[in-house]
């Protein structure tokens, strides 16, 4: 019995302490976030079909199919990546993700009747946090181009004020301009990572807007 009596004791406090600690664990608030829980950036894949054709929509589906590109054009990319240069006058890769962000600024003002401050302000951000926003700019101004009928397309112009001087371009300018040299970009983007040793995933289908997982 005396030698019972210890054995039982230290059974019935580890007992407590097991409790004790899978509560803990059980606890919401000791729980680390889940990488399911960390916000999702747009343009994995292409959205569905607009219902129908306008010129509202045609502008967001163009600019859903940059988004997309872009987005596997970037995803994955390492510091080596993002500092490689051609070695023939060409812009470093960081440098060319800088001017994408600033066209994608561009965009979504003009969707947003904004004008573009001249010189662009400086932004200190991470790249990962040029990668979200740059994304998130082209999805935020696809959003507003698709919910516009052709007759407030008609009125949106790129607007640009460099001090007390505003002027304008047309709306037609958005495609010869920020949208097509982006696209253009993007596949700069794309040649270069390639030739780093870190091409795309070879399952991103640009034609269908899809990725194979």
């Amino acid at each position: 019995m005396k030698v019972f009596f210890p054995l039982f004791l230290a059974i019935f406090f580890l007992n407590c302490a097991t409790v004790a600690q899978e509560k803990i664990m059980d606890s919401p608030v000791s729980s680390p976030p889940t990488v399911a829980e960390a916000p999702k950036l747009p343009y994995h894949q292409i959205p569905d079909y607009p219902e129908k054709i306008t010129a509202g929509t045609t502008i967001g589906r163009t600019l859903d199919g940059l988004g997309y590109r872009y987005y596997w054009a970037t995803e994955g990319l390492t510091e080596k990546d993002l500092a490689y240069e051609p070695g023939n006058e060409g812009r470093p890769a960081n440098d060319v993700l800088d001017h994408l962000h600033g066209l994608s600024s561009m965009i979504l003002n003009t969707a947003k009747k904004m004008p573009n401050i001249r010189p662009r302000p400086e932004l200190n951000l991470t790249w990962e946090e040029k990668r979200a926003t740059t994304l998130q700019n082209i999805k935020a101004a696809s959003d507003i181009f698709k919910a516009s009928s052709d007759e407030e397309i008609a009125d949106f112009k790129i607007i640009f004020k460099r001090g007390e001087a505003e002027n304008s371009v047309p709306v037609w300018h958005l495609f010869n301009g920020p949208i097509d040299d982006a696209i253009s970009h993007v596949g700069q983007i794309t040649s270069y990572r390639r030739s780093a040793g870190n091409p795309i995933n070879p399952f991103v289908n640009v034609f269908m807007g899809k990725t194979k997982e």
